[in-house]
This record gives C-alpha cells, structure tokens and sequence, in this order.
C-alpha cells in the first residue's frame, strides 16, 4: 500500500490525505457509536478531478473506498469494517456553489456543502431548500442525496430525491458521469441519477448536484393539539390537508410518554396544551407573500371545524416565530430524551398511511407483552406513514448486553411486523451496515437480486462502500 498512498498523496496534494491517526479518529465511529472501524488514511479532495483520479488509483491499486458526508448518518453507512484496508474518503473540502439561478429556482453545488449553509445562500434570494432535520449542523448534500434522506418537510415537498434536478458522480473506474442541467422532459433512456439516489454510495461518489428550490416563506402558524387517539390524528391529518392543501408542511405526531420523557430531560420545557392526551399533534401551515394575509384566518378556521367534528381536544397557535420554534424545539428534543432514558433500540420504519395508526397500537402491545418490563414508544412523520419506533429496555438493563440480546431479538421482531404490514424496515435512514442482515433476510429476492446485478455492472471489483446496503452473493460480485 505504500505505493498506492505516495500516489494518492502526489494526487490530493499536501491538503488531500492525512494518515495521522488522530485526524482520523473522529471520523472512524458513526454518529450513533455502534460501529467503529479502522481505515487505511483520509483522504479529502478538493475538486471532482481530484475524486476522479485518486478513485483510478484506488481501482489500480484494489483499494475499497467509503465515502462519507457528515458523518451523522444513522445506520453505519459511512463508516469503514475493521480491516483498516479502506480509504475513507471525505468530500468536506468541496463546498462551492457552481450556479445559482434564483430565477429559475436552483442551485448547483459541491457534495461537501453543509445543508445549514445551503438554507441560508437560499435565504438570501429570498428563497429556501424544503428539506430539514435534526442533523442540518453537519449532514452535507452528498450524504442527504446518498441516503435519500427525509425530513420535517416530506410531507408537502418529498424526500431529498424529489428535490434532485441533476447529478455529477465518480464511476468505480474513475470515470465522471456528468448529469448536473436539468431538464424537465427528458426519454432518453433511464434515469440514472436515481440509481445513485439512496444507493449509499455504492453505484458512485455523488460529487455536485443541481437542486430545486422554493419561495422563501412569508409566514407560518404552527400548531399543537391535543388528542385521544392515534386514529383521531389521522382523521385530523385527512381533515387538515382537504382544508389548506399544500399549505400544509408538516404534521408530527408525539405520545403523552414522550413529552414527558421531554419535559423530565428539559426541565424547562412547556407543553403548549392543558391537561391530559395521549397524543399531540404539531401541525404547521405555510404561505409566501401572496397568501399571507389569510394564513392565520385558514388555520383558525381549519382548527374550529375540526372541533367541530371531534378531532382534537384542545389546540394552542404560535403567535410569532420564537414561539413557532418553541413548538418545534419539544418534538426535535424527544429523541435526545429518550436517549436519556437508557438504552433502547430504534426503528426507522414505514407502514402504508392509512394503516399506521392500527400498526403502531398493535406493535406496541405486542412488544410491551412479548417483553415485559420493555416500553415502547412511536412518533414522528405520521403523514408519509414513517414513524420512528423505539423499545425502551427495562430500567437497570446493561446496555451492550441488552442490545446485542433480547434488543436484537425485539428488532427482528419489529421488522417481521412491519413486513407482514407490507411496510419497509428503512423509511429514512439508508440500510447501511446496521441493517444489512435484516434487508437479506426480509427483503424480496427479485429486488435483491437486482440490485446485485446492477452492483456488479457499475462497481465489478466491490470497490465502493463494500458491506453496505447490498450483500453481493457468495461466489462474488458477478454472481
């Protein structure tokens, strides 16, 4: 390898690869601290020429390659196996903006951009990226294109595929597919930039891409409501899109154990509803400038009519932007509580949308009564039918014991549930290392075994993210 790391440090240049282990240390663990592994540098170009090159040597010179964005993924998926023959490769040095057309709504930028960064170059033309999260700190759009990441916005703008006009990307041969002006009619063939979409790397190293992007907005009411029932806030969700339409951006659903798993990790936070529910609401309405006059007037009238009808039982309204934010801070701060609480295992899961209230009422019963002393909680985007599923191991519980143990258990669980419901066991998140096995061991074969075929055309040698996403057939990648 010494050959081969002379080459790539002649390549990237004094700034492109550092072999210091304690450079690379932070970037060896995924952002959940489940996985850790060894690499054999990091390397970080600065320029898709750069990507290019050092990925014809790694071909050379039989080197896998992990690409990694942020580094704040939640299923492994950037992070290198404990071999430590990988190069992990890192695209945080590729930040710029190759075009900007506020005119035409779209952005052309490097695979390195931080999505906070790309929310505020939008704002300042008055316009805005509809795709946030938890992790828009340090989650880059190379990482948010790869996993087909998801958001508070879905709902009203789609996953991040939805917002992909076009795609620049390095081959496992180092080859520079380049697909970055967008057309919108295009026959000529597939659509390739949506293999690369939520393939984690594997197909190609996302390098720039062209996204879409829309009005800023001019004012916003968010609301959070009280109700009896996970049914009631599907047939509020119904009543709430038949009333304002695409005003609607967002509709979170939180159990009454989850804001008080907030409020006991927050002290200071306030829930904005008296009494007692079982479940709340956040709801948030939206306009640009030309609708912003009667924003607060719809909602209000959407809110009495579901009254009316029995759909909550009680509401209160952001009355300015700090208070919005407040609102949104208590559904942002569950999953750090529940963290709090002790080990648990997460899921990332979606069922069809009509059918997610029944599901999670039954996945909890049966989880709580297959193990007692569990809790099981749920919560998140009820309004594209992906919720966020977690078991709370009893109190006292070790946490590597459990979690490798009956936690393990319980997640196989979960996944045979929800694929009996005809759901997926990745809603957000990506497949990963985390969830490889469970993929091989629920998924269709077919599809399986397409996307090891198409794995084996673009990436012949296993090169790119091996041991993610898919699980190549014992007899190798052309199998």
């Amino acid at each position: 390898m010494e050959k081969f790391l002379e080459d790539a440090a002649a390549a990237l240049g004094p700034r492109g690869l550092t072999r210091d282990a304690d450079l690379i240390a932070p970037w060896l663990t995924d952002w959940r601290g489940r996985f850790t592994g060894k690499a054999l540098a990091l390397a970080s170009p600065g320029s898709t020429a750069e990507v290019a090159e050092l990925v014809k040597l790694c071909a050379r010179h039989n080197v896998p390659i992990v690409p990694q964005g942020g580094n704040s993924g939640m299923s492994g998926g950037a992070t290198p196996d404990g071999s430590g023959t990988a190069l992990l490769l890192s695209l945080r040095r590729m930040t710029a903006v190759r075009a900007f057309d506020p005119a035409a709504r779209q952005i052309t930028c490097e695979a390195g951009l931080i999505l906070e960064n790309l929310h505020n170059i939008a704002a300042r033309e008055n316009l805005r990226f509809p795709l946030t999260l938890g992790g828009k700190g340090s989650a880059t759009v190379g990482g948010l294109i790869s996993t087909n990441a998801g958001g508070t916005q879905v709902l009203r703008h789609g996953s991040m595929g939805a917002l992909v006009a076009g795609i620049e990307a390095v081959l496992a041969d180092g080859s520079v597919w380049s697909a970055l002006v967008p057309l919108k009619k295009d026959n000529r063939g597939f659509d390739l930039k949506q293999l690369l979409i939520g393939s984690e790397g594997t197909l190609g190293i996302v390098t720039a891409a062209t996204l879409k992007l829309v009005p800023a907005l001019a004012d916003r009411v968010v609301i959070w409501a009280g109700l009896p029932s996970l049914q009631v806030a599907r047939a509020l969700l119904l009543h709430c899109e038949d009333t304002v339409g695409n005003a609607l951006e967002g509709f979170e659903v939180i159990p009454a154990d989850s804001l008080a798993s907030v409020c006991a990790y927050n002290q200071t936070a306030r829930i904005p509803v008296e009494g007692e529910h079982a479940w709340h609401a956040l709801i948030e309405v939206v306009a640009d400038a030309a609708g912003t006059e009667s924003l607060r007037e719809r909602a209000e009238e959407m809110i009495a009519a579901a009254f009316e009808k029995g759909l909550l039982e009680d509401a209160a309204f952001s009355t300015n932007e700090t208070q919005a934010e407040a609102f949104w801070h208590l559904r942002e701060t569950v999953p750090l509580a529940e963290r709090a609480k002790g080990p648990a295992v997460q899921h990332d899961i979606s069922v069809p949308v009509d059918r997610m209230p029944d599901f999670v009422d039954a996945a909890i019963a049966r989880m709580e009564a297959a193990h007692p002393g569990t809790q099981a909680i749920a919560f998140g985007h009820l309004g594209d039918g992906n919720v966020h599923f977690h078991v709370i191991a009893p109190p006292g519980s070790e946490r590597a014991a459990w979690e490798a143990g009956e936690g393990k258990a319980i997640s196989a669980e979960v996944h045979d549930m929800v694929t009996e419901w005809g759901g997926s066991i990745s809603a957000e998140h990506g497949i990963g290392q985390l969830k490889l096995g469970e993929l091989e061991r629920l998924g269709d074969p077919v599809h399986l075994a397409l996307m090891r075929r198409i794995k084996a055309a673009l990436d012949p040698h296993n090169l790119l993210n091996p041991g993610k996403l898919v699980a190549l057939a014992p007899e190798g990648p052309s199998a």
